[in-house]
This record gives structure tokens, C-alpha cells and sequence, in this order.
């Protein structure tokens, strides 16, 4: 018997003989986060699978045909197709590159800042 606790976010299972798979989407703000569990038959790629987590709807930023997108920490492309258990991740685009940051942030230290 497979048994979840609360902290390990695990996902139930489709109805047996369903065809189906769960997969979960993520989004996160800086101020606040998103997972989401979908269910979609195998073989579905990564941006139909953001289409049906309804994400889009919740948070309107996100440009579902061209952010980039990833599986456990790794950019994906949009032939990908999750496997059961997934977690699809949509990534927001940088604001400043992060060598730019860097800089900008030792400039600022060596400026008296």
C-alpha cells in the first residue's frame, strides 16, 4: 500500500483502466507559488500539459507558447513528453542576466554602496 504524508506532495492515481497519467505543473512568484496535478494520456507534450493545468488562466504573465519550460530543473523543449509522475516546471524570464547582476552588484560595493 502506497502511503503519502503531507510534506511530500505525492499525487493520487488515476482511475484504473483510464488511460491516463498525472503529471504536476509548477509556478512560482516570488511572493507566492502554484502546483497543480493534471491528468492527460500518455504521449501528451510538455505545452499541452501547461494548457490543461489551467495555469495560464491563474496567472496571465505567462506566455504559454514561448516560456521556457522544464522537468525537475531541466530546460525541456517542446517535442518533450512527461512521463507519470513529472513535475512540469514554467519558468519566468530573467530581468537582468546574472553576470549583468553580478557586476552591477560589485560596482555598486566598490562605489561605497
Amino acid at each position: 500500500m502506497h502511503s503519502c504524508g503531507a510534506q511530500t506532495g505525492c499525487m493520487g492515481n488515476p482511475p484504473r483502466g483510464s488511460g491516463l497519467i498525472e503529471v504536476e505543473v509548477a509556478y512560482a512568484l516570488p511572493d507566492r507559488q502554484r502546483l497543480v496535478v493534471v491528468q492527460v494520456p500518455p504521449g501528451t507534450r510538455v505545452r499541452e500539459v501547461l494548457a490543461r493545468s489551467g495555469l495560464t488562466e491563474m496567472f496571465p504573465e505567462i506566455d504559454s507558447a514561448r516560456c521556457p519550460v522544464g522537468v525537475f530543473g531541466k530546460e525541456v523543449d517542446d517535442a518533450f513528453t512527461p512521463a507519470a509522475g513529472d513535475r512540469v516546471e514554467v519558468y519566468r524570464p530573467l530581468r537582468m542576466n546574472p553576470r549583468q547582476a553580478r557586476r552591477a552588484r560589485a560596482a555598486s560595493s566598490t562605489n561605497g554602496g
